[in-house]
């Protein structure tokens, strides 16, 4: 096993265009770590480097207390898996995982060793003599994690290796993952689009956008506390609801000697609907209800504020965030009727302040 260190490490390509803005963060000896993060963010590119299959323009990447910026990557001890899972079409599913270890040598005995085991864990014994074509989906996905399993590599790369599975499937594989990460006790980094993958994989969770890390910390940890606004909307399905206020709104709100706009979120679960406007400290939003979405045991309400509620002082200039559309999540299949007028309330706990940036401001009591 090893840690994974990422030291200010940059990425420039031809032309100018910057695909990685200096990136710090440590991945701990054992740990999951998953790169999360919109498409064109970055997060590829930064395991690929991590790789060996992008050159660093700038800063080191650090695998087990050796710098590997100028390591070939069949040298770095790290095993990868892709999302188009890359298995030779014309070799058994035993050859496709004993592949690597012939080319480097190894006896027959300790790569026949090897790739039984990596079968008798990924229940792939009665398909080793099968080609790729024969095999579902998910038991190619897992060819691919085998034929990374016989390396016994320091480090796991996983490249949205569920994307092109069934939603169905992608649930059972991601299981599938985790109990076998815990069990190889391997440090891994893995990327993926998929905010609810990354928030049940995640030992520690690194949030990208635009080449750039907004956050680091364990996937409870960011849900509670998203440190910009590009998180709190990223990270959380439905997202978190963000309205603009004003410095007045600020103060009459959270107190202090706030001379600065900011933006106000809650989380669609921290609002709680009624037919009546609460009374008391925290927020009542009026809405008319304009969308309804039940999906079983939770139902989704999607409102549009009214612009003469308990919330005065959020403003709606052009340009700024939408303010009037609310999204409200409550358990069970009972909701409003499209139309009708509900009010939403959150307990002062529950809201969330950012600054007219973006940027998380702690609140006090």
């Amino acid at each position: 096993m090893a840690n994974v260190v990422l030291r200010n490490v940059r990425k420039t390509y031809p032309g100018g265009f910057e695909a990685i803005k200096g990136v710090d963060f440590e991945v701990g000896d054992g740990q999951f770590c998953v790169l999360v993060g919109p498409s064109g963010c970055g997060k590829s590119t930064l395991l690929r480097m991590v790789a060996g299959l992008e050159t660093v323009t700038a800063g080191e990447i650090d695998i087990g207390g050796r710098v590997v910026n100028q390591v070939e990557p069949a040298d770095r001890d790290i095993a990868m898996v892709f999302q188009n899972y890359a298995l030779y079409p014309h070799m058994s599913v035993y050859n496709n995982m004993a592949y690597g270890l012939r080319n480097r040598g190894m006896a027959k005995p300790e790569i026949d060793a090897r790739v039984q085991e990596a079968a008798r864990i990924l229940e792939l014994g009665a398909m080793l003599d099968r080609k790729p074509r024969q095999l579902s989906g998910g038991q190619r996905q897992r060819v691919a994690m085998g034929r990374a399993i016989v390396r016994q590599p320091k480090v796991f790369l996983f490249d949205e290796p569920l994307s092109n599975l069934d939603a169905k499937l992608r649930v059972a594989m991601r299981v599938e993952i985790r109990k076998l990460q815990r069990r190889l006790a391997t440090t891994a980094i893995y990327v993926t689009h998929d905010q609810l993958e990354a928030m049940t994989l995640a030992d520690i969770l690194v949030v990208m956008n635009a080449g750039q890390v907004e956050q680091i910390g364990s996937p409870l940890e960011i849900y509670a506390k998203p440190a910009t606004t590009f998180v709190a909307s990223f990270i959380g399905a439905p997202p978190m609801n963000l309205m603009p206020l004003d410095a007045e709104g600020v103060r009459a709100r959270f107190g202090g000697a706030a001379t600065e706009a900011g933006i106000l979120g809650v989380r669609p679960e921290d609002l709680v609907i009624a037919r009546e406007p609460a009374t008391g400290g925290g927020l009542t939003l009026d809405l008319t209800v304009e969308a309804i979405e039940r999906v079983g045991p939770e139902t989704f309400i999607y409102g549009t504020r009214s612009r003469h509620g308990d919330l005065t002082a959020i403003s709606s200039k052009p340009g700024e965030l939408p303010p009037d559309d609310i999204i409200v999540r409550v358990p069970g299949q009972d909701a409003p009727a499209i139309g009708d007028r509900m009010f939403a309330t959150a307990l002062p706990q529950h809201l969330h302040l950012f600054s007219a940036a973006g940027r998380r401001i702690e609140v006090q009591g």
